[in-house]
């Protein structure tokens, strides 16, 4: 690949703004002798040694004058997350401190790293793998428990394990089919391929089955709250922010646009979209937040649809019914601190039915662990089992099992052992394509280009 290891960079480690504590990180060969450059000790006469942080000051070598009180530590290589050898100043976390150590650190010998370089280098040095360096994004940007602790699971090398071991399959049946073809009047070893490919059909299969959950816990759920007007949508919204993030009055069709906030409901990272009330309305600004209530529900991935317990079910109510057909969804029965009327559970068949008070918070609990349900569908929640949790490998997964289907197939049908090959080998680089032992330079550039500088 292009990208050169033998230099050494340099970057803020730290989020931007003021703080108690920023770091400047640096990686390479150089990265010592900068620290050395750099940093004084508080107690002189001493050699660095790696793995001891000490105290000190960053003092600028052309002028003498001291930056900024620090604590520094050099990490050898190759037991760091880069391997190569690392070093991190703790300084003062103010931008101007850690701009000045780092534009220091820079004409000391170091260039600035580029978005995700750090952890680019422990990919080519072979710390991680591809899944493994996403999935320290993943760590950083998790919505939810659920997510980080799926995301630390990939970060473990579960989900590579499981990947390594069903492409490891499908290399020894290409291996076993080539030699077959290779030396025909040689004496190859059997190999049960059709009772192979099942096994890597079935693995791959449990893998996707968790795809789902898994991006899910990453990225949130679009979730439409809908219903008709004054029936307690913003209402639902506030309750589950905790705070009153919508207006609400008593007169219908107060809320006008939709509002977005994002909020862990029942363990899962939602984007709650509050939407104005779906009905025919005559007022054109009104008909305009209709028509974008509408366009939310064609978008979101989960549907809240709000009722009035207190009152038969309205004609709206019917009309609604027939846009969340086939939809995902729970059907959310509010004002249950007032005589509750029958007949709502009726509009959505097959949706869980939770009564709640958005007024008091009452149900809030069943609520949240309906949706629950509702995303999970009886399926496994984030736990020992690796879950995949990114679209690029979920699409990789899909087209390993198409190959891996049309391989038993041509296989059945007496095709040519290089036929079958070819499906195998194009399974094996799929699943290649998550872990980084088959893809492209491009493609590594666009997931590292995702990640900030410094990490």
């Amino acid at each position: 690949m292009g990208w050169s290891l033998d230099d050494t960079i340099a970057a803020i480690g730290t989020p931007p703004g003021e703080g108690g504590i920023g770091i400047v990180r640096v990686s390479g060969p150089e990265a010592p002798a900068i620290l050395r450059r750099l940093v004084v000790p508080t107690r002189r006469g001493r050699a660095w040694a790696p793995w001891r942080m000490r105290h000190g000051h960053v003092v600028d070598p052309a002028s003498g004058a001291v930056v900024d009180e620090v604590l520094a530590v050099w990490m050898a290589a190759p037991h760091t997350y880069t391997r190569q050898d690392v070093v991190e100043i703790h300084a003062h976390g103010g931008m101007v401190a850690l701009r000045r150590v780092l534009e220091l650190s820079l004409l000391a010998g170091a260039r600035l790293a580029g978005p995700g370089e750090f952890t680019l280098r422990a990919f080519l040095n072979g710390r991680l793998d591809l899944a493994q360096a996403e999935a320290v994004l993943d760590v950083v940007r998790a919505k939810s428990r659920a997510g980080l602790q799926a995301a630390v699971g990939q970060l473990q090398g579960r989900l590579s394990a499981r990947v390594g071991a069903v492409r490891g399959q499908l290399i020894e049946a290409l291996a076993h089919l080539e030699a077959a073809f290779d030396f025909p009047d040689d004496e190859i070893p059997p190999c049960d391929l059709p009772a192979l490919l099942e096994a890597a059909a079935a693995e791959l299969d449990a893998l996707l089955a968790g795809a789902e959950q898994g991006i899910a816990y990453r990225q949130g759920l679009r979730t439409a709250i809908i219903g008709r007007p004054n029936v307690g949508k913003s209402s639902l919204l506030n309750a589950l922010l905790r705070a009153e993030r919508a207006i609400v009055t008593p007169i219908p069709g107060t809320t006008r646009d939709t509002v977005e906030e994002n909020a862990v409901v029942g363990g899962i990272p939602l984007v709650l979209v509050d939407t104005a009330g779906l009905t025919d309305a005559a007022d054109p600004v009104e008909r305009l937040g209709v028509e974008r209530s509408r366009a939310a529900l064609a978008s979101a991935d989960l549907v809240l649809w709000v009722v009035d317990g207190s009152q038969p079910p309205h004609p709206d109510d019917r009309a609604i019914a027939t846009l969340v057909d086939g939809r995902r969804g729970v059907l959310v029965v509010n004002k249950s601190d007032l005589p509750r009327v029958p007949g709502h559970e009726e509009l959505a068949p097959g949706w869980r039915a939770v009564p709640i008070s958005a007024l008091t918070g009452q149900g809030l609990e069943g609520l949240e662990q309906a949706v629950f349900q509702s995303v999970l569908a009886g399926r496994v929640e984030a736990g020992e089992e690796p879950l995949v949790s990114r679209p690029r490998h979920a699409d990789a997964l899909r087209r390993a099992r198409e190959h891996v289907a049309a391989a038993a197939r041509a296989h059945a049908e007496g095709w040519p052992g290089d036929c079958v090959a070819i499906d195998l080998r194009a399974a094996a680089d799929a699943l290649g394509e998550i872990t980084g032992e088959a893809v492209s330079e491009d493609l590594v550039a666009r997931i590292f280009a995702d990640f900030c500088i410094g990490k």
